[in-house]
């Protein structure tokens, strides 16, 4: 039976989409009285233009019960199943969206909360694809991508404060003391929600050596094939610095970097980074 791999937009996987035959649905992106689709109509710059203006962040919103329905009667068109992943359920609507227009299709489509985001999401939705393209049935993809789900490491440094605390996840006092003391925390994923960890300090090229190596000290054994550098439109040395050590510190079969798309970037701001993989 044919399958089909769709998700959400938040999985970041950029090129990868095309390559690997992954169908996907935008969330939105609200600038003012305009909705925009990410990934389709809006750009990450765009969101950088508009708080730079505004001085306040845009909304994102999860397409409704009817978008889901459309979306998946159209993957049907092509295959026999659907399995479709979504951001944590933790941050957004979209998953329960996703099972209430799920229930229209007989059983046919298989929604799951991938319990992360960016392309913390997004290895899940590769390793689907990797079940799909070795025969795997819809049954045992959704059974193995589900006892994965614990074992990716969606964590990330962000370069400032500034959007965090424009939607109200830290507050003045911290944005102020951190940017006075270049503190940049730790952010990871733990069970579907965002939660602050260790405080770096400093310049971002020169801290995120420190944050791989206590990867590779939190994660020793990790499964090698496949690695995400994922940033919000951070410069190309910070990026650069990350990739060596990387390559320095792991032996995984590929590397990948990819840029956050708009609904990321509307709650992380410029600069971000984060090395994602799953462990062992």
């Amino acid at each position: 039976m044919a399958i089909r791999i769709t998700s959400d937009s938040t999985c970041d996987l950029n090129h990868l989409v095309e390559e690997r035959n992954i169908g996907i649905l935008p969330l939105q992106v609200n600038l003012d009285a305009q909705s925009y689709h990410d990934g389709i109509d809006i750009t990450p710059q765009d969101i950088f233009d508009f708080v730079e203006r505004t001085k306040i962040l845009p909304k994102t919103s999860a397409p409704s019960i009817g978008d889901y329905e459309e979306f998946f009667a159209e993957q049907l068109k092509e295959a026999d199943e659907v399995i479709h992943f979504n951001i944590s359920s933790k941050s957004s609507g979209s998953h329960n969206m996703a099972k209430q227009a799920a229930e229209s299709f007989g059983g046919k489509v298989r929604v799951i909360d991938s319990k992360a985001l960016s392309t913390g999401q997004g290895l899940l939705v590769l390793k689907a694809c990797d079940l799909r393209d070795e025969g795997k049935s819809a049954a045992e993809i959704e059974e193995a991508v589900n006892a994965l789900r614990p074992r990716v490491n969606t964590s990330f440094v962000p370069d400032s404060l500034d959007y965090l605390h424009k939607g109200g996840r830290v507050s003045g006092m911290i944005k102020v003391v951190a940017g006075m003391f270049k503190i940049h925390p730790l952010i990871y994923m733990d069970d579907g929600q965002l939660v602050p960890g260790k405080k770096y300090k400093g310049r971002m090229d020169v801290l995120l050596k420190q944050y791989v190596q206590d990867l590779k000290d939190m994660y020793p054994n990790y499964d090698k094939s496949r690695c995400f550098i994922t940033h919000s439109s951070a410069e190309a040395n910070v990026v650069n610095v990350a990739k060596e050590k990387v390559k320095e510190l792991f032996d995984f079969d590929e590397i990948i970097e990819t840029v956050a798309g708009s609904i990321i970037t509307s709650h992380c701001g410029k600069g971000t980074l984060g090395v994602l993989f799953i462990c062992e």
